[in-house]
């Protein structure tokens, strides 16, 4: 530990456009060090969530920067999520290795927008970053950020934007007070902004975050985003990576893509690591409860001691510390056991991919239907019908949301009320008689018609207690325009098969407990609603209802395909065994 510390304030750093960025420097006093970077729009002063990681890296004897990005807090420039981090990434990191307090050796860490800075950095491919620490972060920008399976992820891209903006305009004296109380009532009063058509309908986002307009304007993955995608540059990167995440965190598809990714293709691939908790977007800090849930004790960042996690990965990667009982490659927590499991890659070797249909007799409507569940392939059955009218969508209850506890609640919560809907078809196994280990992506086959030209397919899996309680696992959707390779709309009462990703999980569903299905067209405000009149959705304020039919019989088997994995696929986490 070093003897003393400093903290320069307000220190500049030179961009190469000419913009000065600002960050505050913990570092030791008198001596070389490896540098960590965190970069960050959400005020490098208030320290937050990874201030404890940060002094506690100043005094393990690392230089720590703690940097405003473009835009945001004391830096000059304009803001525009992920346009200028790869840049401003490299350049900071260039101005760090000039001092004459770095030892050469750079690191980067934090999460969520946070692991954009890293990754982009990353991808810059500077010679002195060797190691970054991504936390709930993403791979692709368009799909897992701001749109998933085509649909626009509107509670959360309309409430990051105008919490960003709200802190913006507070102390841009060039926004007029007017739009600064616009900003702060349409942040207060969330649920009920999501609501607005068309979706760009927010004039007082223009002036501060012109760059929401610009999400709308590009629905499809087109170059606007392909250019950021972090997965571009898997064969490329140098960089040793630990990704954490968590099962009910809305960028749970980045953090698995861009471990497995880079595990898989780059020359670094024995330098990827993966920790996965039972964690909504904050809740490796916040702990217990996930939503209304309680994973016990053990489930919590806290209780791994994920800050010394991390140190430790710094000194094997930037100082060549042996580790003595390397850290597993692989880090999972088993919801349904809770406990910890180790592994060596991901997806989980050997895994099962079982077959679980749909079945009814027509009237799968709401949790008291007929709906079922088995590994039965359906013989003759009538399809399932539901209206679906976008101007009473299925809520959002819980799942993979970010940023707003207040509004938008993410993570566990009972979804017999949502279950209760006519527009809800439910299909649930019988109680298992041995354990079941779902670990792994999860994908529904959904062979559907509707009256529409183009509409929205959700799916979500459940699992249902003795007494009846519905805990969600991980839900999905699928934009019906956006089902190919190329954008088409459907013909109205054709049937058509629609792939939904559920993302992925890891939970053991126990003796007595019952597989769930849920099958929809909404869940609002998460996604915005499709129109169901072959209009971009969003563009206008026209909604029609349309008639929904779900087929599970013959060439037309709906199905859940459950990542099934034997008892040896993992290990007893061995602070637990």
């Amino acid at each position: 530990m070093p003897e003393s510390l400093t903290v320069d304030v307000l220190t500049a750093i030179p961009m190469r456009d000419g913009t000065v960025q600002y960050a505050d420097v913990y570092r030791p006093v008198g001596q070389r060090c490896p540098v960590l970077v965190f970069r960050t729009p959400y005020d490098r002063t208030g320290l937050g969530m990874y201030g404890t990681l940060a002094l506690r890296a100043a005094k393990a004897g690392y230089a720590v920067v703690m940097q405003d990005t473009r835009g945001r807090g004391a830096s000059g420039g304009t803001f525009t999520p992920f346009v200028h981090e790869r840049e401003d990434g490299y350049d900071t990191i260039d101005w760090a290795v000039a001092q004459p307090w770095c030892d050469g050796n750079v690191g980067m860490f934090g999460g969520s927008y946070d692991g954009v800075t890293q990754w982009q950095a990353a991808m810059s491919g500077h010679p002195a970053l060797k190691a970054i620490a991504p936390n709930v972060t993403a791979s692709d920008y368009h799909h897992g950020w701001v749109y998933r399976g085509g649909a626009f992820q509107l509670g959360f891209s309309l409430g990051w934007t105008l919490s960003l903006a709200s802190h913006n305009a507070a102390r841009d004296p060039s926004v007029p007070a007017s739009v600064s109380e616009d900003l702060t009532d349409a942040l207060d009063k969330l649920v009920d902004t999501t609501g607005i058509l068309p979706l760009a309908d927010h004039p007082y986002l223009d002036q501060v975050a012109p760059y929401y307009r610009e999400w709308l304007r590009h629905p499809e993955n087109d170059e606007y985003w392909r250019k950021l995608n972090v997965s571009t540059s898997y064969p490329d990167l140098t960089v040793a990576a630990f990704n954490m995440g968590g099962w009910y965190d809305t960028f749970l598809g980045g953090t698995l893509a861009n471990f497995a990714g880079v595990a898989g293709q780059s020359a670094v691939g024995d330098r990827q690591r993966l920790l996965v908790g039972p964690w909504p977007h904050e809740g490796l800090f916040r702990g217990n409860p996930v939503g209304e849930y309680n994973f016990g004790g053990r489930s919590t960042g806290g209780a791994l001691d994920v800050d010394g996690l991390q140190l430790r990965w710094f000194d094997r990667w930037l100082r060549g510390v042996e580790i003595t009982g390397a850290d597993p490659t692989v880090l999972l927590f088993a919801m349904g056991e809770n406990k910890w499991r180790e592994a060596d890659s991901w997806p989980l070797p050997g895994t099962e991919y079982q077959d679980w249909h749909l079945h009814s007799g027509g009237r799968a409507n709401t949790l008291h239907g007929d709906g079922t569940l088995s590994r039965e392939t359906p013989g003759d059955q009538p399809p399932d019908s539901f209206v679906y009218n976008p101007r009473n969508p299925v809520p959002t209850l819980g799942g993979s949301l970010c940023c707003n506890p207040v509004h938008l609640q993410g993570g566990v919560y009972d979804q017999r009320p949502v279950e209760a809907r006519e527009d809800v078809l439910v299909y649930t196994s019988e109680p298992l008689t041995e354990p079941l280990d779902v670990t792994g992506p999860i994908t529904v086959v959904l062979h559907a018609a509707t009256s529409a030209v183009d509409t929205d397919w959700t799916a979500k899996l459940v699992d249902v207690g003795p007494c009846g309680y519905a805990r969600n696992i991980s839900d999905g959707i699928v934009r019906a325009r956006y089902r190919g390779a190329v954008p088409e709309l459907v013909t109205p009462g054709e049937v058509v098969e629609y792939r939904i990703d559920l993302g992925a999980t890891s939970n053991i569903f126990k003796p007595g407990h019952r597989i769930r299905v849920e099958i929809s067209s909404s869940n609002f405000p998460h996604f915005d609603r499709n129109p169901n009149t072959g209009e971009l959705p969003g563009t206008s304020t026209e909604l029609v209802s349309a008639l929904q039919n779900v087929h599970h019989a013959g060439a037309h088997a709906s199905r859940i395909v459950l990542p099934v994995v034997p008892p040896d696929a993992t290990r007893p986490y061995r602070t637990e065994s």
